[in-house]
């Protein structure tokens, strides 16, 4: 759940958490154990500035290297920035490009999450527990991200990666 874009609203709470969904920080970063169960992946389009503790992709993009006006390759990793516009963005350029795994908070009933999940993807893993984000200098959030989280694979490669990546939780076939 790394947001990109400094905009956020600072008072922001989720709905049935203490926890507040607005992070404090512009940039946070999936948990290594995620990367790893699933890399290797080839493009990273929303990917921290350096320096960053681990790598997520071969290639890692920027904001600033307007990734959405970019033309995406290989398998990617998105872990999109979480403000309701560019999340939406980011989702429909992955499924439009079809191949690679992707981070969202499991918001199951959004017009976004029916259109770039339910109606696009070919499996779902809905993690077990919520997990904790890094800060950019690679530190692990105290708190957990606020929200349960889901990965979603687009193409056959990514199904059958995210199904035997040994991830905690419930996965499901789509489509």
């Amino acid at each position: 759940m790394k947001a990109l874009f400094p905009d956020v609203a600072d008072k922001l709470r989720s709905m049935g958490s203490h926890q507040s969904a607005a992070p404090r920080s512009n940039t946070w970063l999936t948990p290594p154990h995620i990367i790893d169960a699933l890399a290797p992946f080839d493009l990273d389009p929303c990917a921290a500035p350096e320096p960053r503790p681990w790598a997520t992709a071969a290639i890692h993009w920027t904001r600033e290297d307007t990734p959405l006006h970019r033309e995406w390759f290989g398998r990617v990793w998105l872990n999109p920035p979480f403000r309701g516009d560019l999340v939406g963005a980011f989702m429909r350029r992955m499924v439009r490009h079809g191949r690679g795994t992707a981070l969202l908070f499991a918001r199951t009933e959004t017009e976004m999450f029916c259109e770039t999940v339910w109606r696009a993807t070919s499996a779902v893993l809905f993690l077990e527990g919520r997990p904790h984000f890094h800060h950019a200098d690679g530190r692990r959030a105290r708190a957990n991200s606020g929200a349960p989280v889901v990965l979603i694979a687009y193409g056959r490669d990514d199904t059958e990666q995210l199904r035997k990546s040994g991830l905690p939780g419930k996965f499901l076939m789509c489509n």
